[in-house]
């Protein structure tokens, strides 16, 4: 059980979508809606019709190149789209943010997790995800979003990234944060070649042994064009059916969370994974 916020979700055999929103004029994936808190409010609650269980808010890139935005900006940008969200659904809400600052408003504003790309980078967001109660998902990056794919070097970047995410989760527990309300994300993509993503798939089983649910994030990230030998094609419709079929293997490997922009055949791609390692049809 993930335990937040007073919910519990079930992940013992059936893994979970959060469907991303992104608040941000420069999201990597073109679907940037900042500035249009209605037009941010429809994406998420049709997201949540096409499949996604959680909701994913972000306002500040943490694309290949990206800079930090200002707390003013990113609280702007991020807390009337919650506020939203909240009066229209009850569905579980995520704030992507690493500052402690905006993780407070945004649980206030009625978020239930916060989704931290720095793994309380900040000293002080173990605290405020404890006091609140909430969701902590904990992520692997080499470096700042700004540097992280300039040259990603590991020796083993399945030992790297459990050593760094066992660390970071003993000190949300140091902090206070239940170990049950403890996710796990591996950060694909962040600091890391198609390569490094590759071994840390293949290395899911062990990275379970962590301690937490796992995590991925892959969804239209350029590692997926790549390794499927596509072309690179507008809107990013050559990473799709990779991203997809990265879903169905992950799930199987022991995943359980999927964060992505398109639910609806990625929550095809797990129910379908779900029902071969069950040998039953998915209700």
């Amino acid at each position: 059980m993930w335990r937040f916020a007073g919910r519990e979700i079930d992940l013992t055999s059936r893994g979970v979508i959060l469907g991303i929103v992104n608040v941000t004029p420069d999201s990597f994936s073109d679907d940037g809606l900042s500035g249009d808190t209605q037009a941010a409010v429809r994406h998420g609650l049709r997201l949540l019709g096409e499949g996604a269980d959680i909701l994913d808010i972000g306002g500040e890139s943490t694309r290949p190149g990206a800079l930090p935005v200002s707390e003013e900006e990113e609280l702007a940008r991020v807390i009337p789209v919650i506020e939203g969200l909240r009066a229209a659904t009850d569905a579980p809400l995520s704030v992507d943010t690493s500052k402690a600052s905006v993780a407070k408003a945004a649980l206030a504003a009625g978020a239930d997790i916060v989704n931290d790309v720095t793994a309380l980078g900040d000293p002080l967001m173990g605290g405020a995800v404890a006091a609140a109660g909430a969701g902590a998902i904990l992520m692997h990056m080499q470096g700042t979003p700004a540097v992280m794919q300039d040259a990603p070097s590991y020796g083993d970047v399945v030992e790297e990234v459990a050593k760094f995410l066992s660390e970071r989760r003993a000190a949300a527990l140091a902090c206070g944060v239940p170990s049950d309300a403890i996710i796990l994300d591996l950060g694909l993509g962040f600091g890391k070649t198609a390569a490094h993503n590759l071994a840390l798939l293949r290395g899911i089983p062990s990275l379970r042994s962590l301690g937490s649910p796992i995590l991925i994030g892959h969804s239209r990230k350029s590692f997926l064009s790549k390794i499927a030998g596509g072309e690179d094609l507008p809107g990013f419709e050559g990473r799709l059916l990779p991203g997809v079929a990265i879903t169905a293997m992950a799930r199987q490997l022991g995943a359980m969370l999927f964060r992505v922009h398109d639910p609806a055949p990625h929550r095809t791609a797990l129910r379908t994974a779900e029902s071969v390692i069950t040998g039953e049809a998915s209700a």
